[in-house]
This record gives structure tokens, C-alpha cells and sequence, in this order.
């Protein structure tokens, strides 16, 4: 069987195959990831780890911690988690990495923990970037984080997998940001939502290595699960430039000549028949400067539209693991030179990492962006997350080289927040409101999308023992796309803790006040697409099964809200086909219905049968199933340690 570099890569880190199985999209599998990070957010993994009865880590060079999140902050309280987390770390021998040396997923990078070829999670949305390097990187939640520590393993279902096909040459003045707010804004339905992407193309061969990584990173605000770029010239020579830096002290345990000719001698990449759910062509020399938003990166609008219309800032950023590479800098500091920051801008500047902070400084180019009136920040993240010194305020006005302008993100929701590239970001502090250092012709975006259809049948699985092999109940059907958790299981209940029963009382009660009046136990909801989107709260999971539903079958989930429902021993299909038939024939002018007939779903046939009709779906395999037999992960890690 033919298989794509996700499949292949994945392939590597997978436990507990038969003999001669290769894995495809759609399938839950078992993972013995190469590395795990974890940055301020350890603290929160620590004593979920200690609740599991673990006394000791299964790999101490599995792991990573990171402090980048809140590095400035010097209270007592977050000196002392900080402190805390480093006591841990020294005290299962696991590396660890202080405030002040930079962003997790860049050090991941320039350390060599996110290596080509290889499989790396990290508790956090951004660990996509590490595809730049060819490394399939791609985010857990905390418990996942807390059993991989325990057990050295967690699970995945492998997503479906689109080839983004990149042709054409950037034209000067373009950059890696603006291809990625030029893919999030041009294809802004959702038509890569819990995607693996590969790129692909004549067009990758002319993007430097941190403009890969920008386009990776920033992949997860497309809605990616993961993102990877072709392990080619332009990897291996990064590798090479970063060993001879590395080896000018003493040889670096993971960057070094042993294990840069052992990648060059085996280059993972797809077969040339390989399946994608989705072909999408880009045509790079079409690309112009563009910004997103404002608070939202679907909004894309070019910037020499955008500069006719005046918008003044009042605050320039930048900062974050998307745009603070060496690259990134000069590119801002190319721009600057000789110049002011524009009177009543505020202009914050923060390097990926006191490496990167070096290197301009060396190049001259941190000097040139302070002389200019930039303010600096620590490496780490700082206002992209929401924290330390120069957030929006009321009524402000910020553009920024970070990856994210949710509303309320960077400071005040009654804020705007705009995206661009390092360049522009630059420029417009220059300027005092939104431009461009360069005035480049604008084309039309010369790109499009296809799915691809592949026969699909369903596909018998083996069954634990003390697995169900089959579910039957009344079908209760929730038509909207969407459904958020705070829908599911309201806001304010989040941090109260409440017993099961209570939990079970208040669930979709902002979604539908009316639908524990129609629902029942032993019910199965029905839903739309992208169900459980938003926070990553697990209460929205839990709720529903101390309720009694069975499952909820849906169009698709978000994958945090996946990831939670299965870690907690909640039993979710996805059917997109079973959806669309339903929401064609009963429309979405309500929120709940009961239906007529009832809904009956075969486990060993990956089978739903509904209203005559037979729907397949994604065989749950042996590690979901353990999930759901032993109740959550908890139960299951507990088990794994006896």
C-alpha cells in the first residue's frame, strides 16, 4: 500500500502493529512519540502525573521542558512555579531550559529535538512548526503530556492527510508570512480543519528554512493538526550550519556528523501514488504582501488596499515563535534604519531565543530596530499570549508579526488586532499606521482546491474483550456546525467541582435549554461539524457521559475535544456522510430533535445503519478501545505502570 510522508512517518513511531500493517489516515494508533514538550504549562502536568501514581518517567530523554510562556513575570508566585518545575526536572533528569533562553518550539529546533523524519508532540497548538524541518510535530493536551511521561506512549488517530503544492518563485519583498495569511485567508472555509498538510512542489526549493517554519507554525491557525515540509538541501545544510555552531564548545548530542549522515542516507518521503484527501496548488509568484484581520486570520486583505484606508496604530509587535528568527529581524531591521518609531506608536520587539538575540545583535540588526525606538521584551512570548508589558488597550489599534488576533488575545477585546509580516509590522511603526516598506504590483492569487474521492468500504476490526461490539439508541440530532464547549458545558461551571450529577444537570444548557427535556439516558446525539470547538475544558466531554448518552457521532470534531472525550472514556465517531444526509433533509431551523427511528452502529463492521441506510466509519482501534474498556487514561496509564 502506497503511503504519504504523514503515513510514513507515523509508520516509524507506531507500537503494537501486526506483522506487515501499514497505517492509513483515519486509524487509532498507538505512539511512541520521539519527544514531548512541555513549557509553563508543566506545572499543571506535574500533578497530573503524581495523581496517576507514577513515581518515575519512562524516558528522561524523552522529554523537554521549556519556561517561555510567563518570563516576565518576576512575582514570588511564578518565580516560585518556576522553581518548582526545574526541581522536578532535576529531579527526574529531564532537560530543562530556563526563563531567558527562548520559545519552546524554537528550542526544540535549534537543540535537535524536532529532527527530520521524526514523530514530536508538545503541549501546545504550535508544535506544528516543527514540519518546517520536516519533523511531524503536532499537538496532545495535558494528560496525553502527563502519560507519555509515565509510559513513554500515548495515541493518535492519524487525520486525513491534504498535499499543499507550492509552484513559482516569491517575488522580493514577499515573505513566508505572506504565504501562510494568503492560504488561511483565500481557502477560509475550513477546508483543512484536523488536516495533516505536506508541502510539495518546484516552489518549497526557494523558501529558506525559517520561512518554512513560519508557514508551519502558522498552519495551525489555518486549522492543521500538522504541517511538513520535504527534508531537502536547504534542511540538511541548516543542520550542517547549526552543528559547526554547536561544536564549537564540545559535540552536541543530537546534532552532529554521526546523525546528519544517518539522515542523509535515509530521507523518508511519500510513494508517488500515495492517496491525499485534498490537492491544493499555490502559485508562489502570484503571492503580494497581505495582512489578517483585524481579530481574525480568515480576514485577508492586501496591504496596498489596505493603506487607503489610514488605519493608525498604536501598537507594533514583534515578537512570537512565528516571526522572531534572525531572518525575521533583519528583514524589520532593513526597513528601519535611519528612522524613528512614528511619535505615539509603541514598537516591542523579543527575539524566538537569546541564540537569535546573539545573531542580530552580531549582524547589527537589534541595534538598528532599538535606535529606531524599539522596546525590548525577554525571549519568550510575552503579548502574543496575552502577558507582561505592551498589551492592547481599549480602542487600540496593534499590528503584529505574531500568529494568532483572536479578539481579546493581546489585550482588551475592544481592541483590533492585525497580522502582517515582519516587514510591514515594521514599516507601519515607522509610519504610524498600516503600510508597507515596498510597493509591489498586485496579482491575482493564482491557486486552487480538489478533493479527491477514494472507494470506501467498510473495514472489519478485531475487538477487545469487554469491548461493545455494537451500540443501539434513539438518535437525538443537534443539526448545528460548530458547537462550542461553552454550548456544551457552560464557562462558569469550568473551575467549580462539581460531582457528576450536577455536571450531568447543566450540560448543553447554553446550547439548548430545552434539550435535557427532549434527551434521555441511553441516547446517541447526532451533531454537525467541528463539534466541541473552543476551550480545551474536559468537563464538555465528561458532562455528556455522566448524562448517559452514549456517543456523539458528527461530522467531524475539533481534535482537542476529541482527545479529551476518548481520554475520558467517551466514545465519539466521526460520519460526515450520515451529517450531511441529515442536515440536507431536516434542515438547521432548530436545535434539537428527536428522531423517528432509531440508530444502530456495528463496531466489528465499522458500520451505522440509520433510516435504511448503511454509513461506514473509522474503525476505532485496539488503543481507543483499551481507552474506553478501562475508563480514560488515567486508568489506562495506572494499568500500564502495574
Amino acid at each position: 500500500m502506497a503511503q504519504n510522508l504523514i503515513e510514513k512517518i507515523t509508520q516509524k513511531y507506531c507500537l503494537d502493529l501486526a506483522a506487515g500493517h501499514e497505517v492509513k489516515s483515519g486509524e487509532f494508533v498507538t505512539i511512541q512519540p520521539a519527544h514531548v514538550m512541555t513549557h509553563d504549562n508543566t506545572a499543571a502536568v506535574i500533578p497530573k502525573f503524581k495523581n496517576i501514581g507514577a513515581k518515575k518517567v519512562a524516558n528522561p530523554r524523552q522529554i523537554v521542558f521549556t519556561l517561555d510562556h510567563n518570563v516576565q513575570d518576576t512575582s514570588e508566585k511564578n518565580l516560585a512555579k518556576y522553581n518548582n518545575i526545574e526541581n522536578f526536572a532535576a529531579s527526574m533528569d529531564i532537560d530543562f531550559y530556563p526563563a531567558g533562553r527562548g520559545i519552546g518550539h524554537q528550542i526544540m529546533c535549534e537543540e535537535g529535538y524536532a529532527w527530520p523524519g521524526t514523530f514530536v508532540v508538545a503541549s501546545d497548538s504550535h508544535s506544528n512548526m516543527y514540519g518546517g524541518l520536516g519533523c511531524l510535530g503536532t499537538p496532545i493536551v495535558r494528560s496525553d503530556a502527563a502519560a507519555v511521561w509515565a509510559t513513554g506512549k500515548t495515541w493518535w488517530q492519524i487525520p486525513a492527510v491534504a498535499e499543499v503544492e507550492l509552484t513559482g518563485q516569491l517575488r522580493a519583498g514577499v515573505t513566508g508570512k505572506d504565504v501562510i495569511i494568503t492560504l488561511a485567508g483565500f481557502f477560509n472555509n475550513d477546508e483543512v480543519l484536523n488536516y495533516a498538510l505536506e508541502f510539495s512542489g518546484s516552489g518549497v526549493a526557494g523558501l529558506s528554512l525559517d520561512q518554512r517554519l513560519t508557514i508551519a507554525n502558522m498552519s495551525t491557525e489555518w486549522g492543521a493538526l500538522a504541517a511538513v515540509f520535504p527534508i531537502d538541501e536547504t534542511t540538511i545544510s541548516w543542520l550542517e550550519n547549526r552543528k559547526k555552531f554547536l561544536q564549537e564548545s564540545k559535540p552536541h548530542p543530537r546534532i552532529n556528523d554521526k546523525t546528519i549522515e544517518a539522515l542523509k542516507a535515509n530521507i523518508p518521503i511519500a510513494d508517488k501514488n500515495a492517496f491525499y484527501q485534498k490537492s491544493i496548488k499555490l502559485d508562489l509568484s502570484s503571492i503580494s504582501p497581505h495582512i489578517s484581520g483585524p481579530n481574525s486570520v480568515k480576514n485577508m486583505t492586501s496591504v496596498n488596499e489596505i493603506e487607503k484606508q489610514n488605519i493608525a496604530i498604536n501598537k507594533a509587535y514583534l515578537v512570537s515563535c512565528v516571526n522572531s528568527r534572525v531572518e525575521d529581524i533583519t528583514q524589520a531591521a532593513e526597513v528601519v534604519k535611519g528612522k524613528k518609531v512614528a511619535a505615539g506608536v509603541e514598537f516591542y520587539l523579543a527575539a524566538a531565543s537569546s541564540e537569535v538575540q546573539q545573531e542580530s545583535e552580531k549582524r547589527g540588526d537589534w541595534h538598528a530596530l532599538i535606535a529606531a525606538g524599539a522596546i525590548p521584551l525577554p525571549p519568550g512570548c510575552g503579548p502574543c499570549i496575552g502577558l507582561g508589558k505592551g498589551l492592547l488597550e481599549d480602542g487600540e489599534i496593534g499590528i503584529s508579526a505574531t500568529n494568532r488576533n483572536f479578539k481579546g488575545r493581546m489585550g482588551s477585546p475592544d481592541a483590533q488586532a492585525y497580522l502582517a509580516s515582519p516587514a510591514v509590522v515594521a514599516a507601519s511603526a515607522i509610519a504610524g499606521k498600516i503600510t508597507t516598506s515596498s510597493q509591489l504590483s498586485e496579482t491575482a492569487i493564482k491557486a486552487n482546491i480538489q478533493t479527491n474521492s477514494k472507494s470506501k468500504s467498510a473495514a472489519k476490526t478485531t475487538l477487545l474483550q469487554g469491548f461493545p461490539s455494537e451500540f443501539k439508541g434513539r438518535a437525538i440530532f443537534c443539526p448545528a456546525n460548530n458547537i462550542n464547549t461553552d454550548g456544551i458545558y457552560p464557562g462558569k461551571y469550568t473551575y467549580e467541582d462539581l460531582a457528576p450529577q450536577m455536571m450531568a444537570d447543566v450540560v448543553m444548557e447554553n446550547y439548548d435549554s430545552d434539550f435535557k427535556k427532549l434527551a434521555s439516558k441511553g441516547d446517541i446525539i447526532l451533531s454537525g461539524f467541528n463539534f466541541g470547538t473552543g476551550s480545551s475544558r474536559e468537563q464538555a466531554a465528561t458532562s455528556l457521559k455522566y448524562f448517559g448518552i452514549q456517543m456523539v457521532i458528527a461530522g467531524s470534531f475539533s481534535e482537542t475535544y476529541k482527545r479529551n472525550a476518548i481520554n475520558n472514556g467517551f466514545v465519539l465517531l466521526e460520519c460526515a456522510e450520515l451529517i450531511d444526509d441529515l442536515q440536507n433533509k431536516f434542515g438547521h431551523d432548530f436545535l434539537t430533535k428527536v428522531l423517528d427511528q432509531e440508530i444502530a452502529i456495528s463496531m466489528f463492521d465499522s458500520e451505522i445503519k440509520y433510516a435504511d441506510k448503511v454509513y461506514t466509519f473509522n474503525a476505532l482501534g485496539p488503543i481507543a478501545q483499551e481507552l474506553i474498556i478501562v475508563d480514560g487514561l488515567e486508568n489506562w496509564v495506572k494499568k500500564n505502570l502495574s
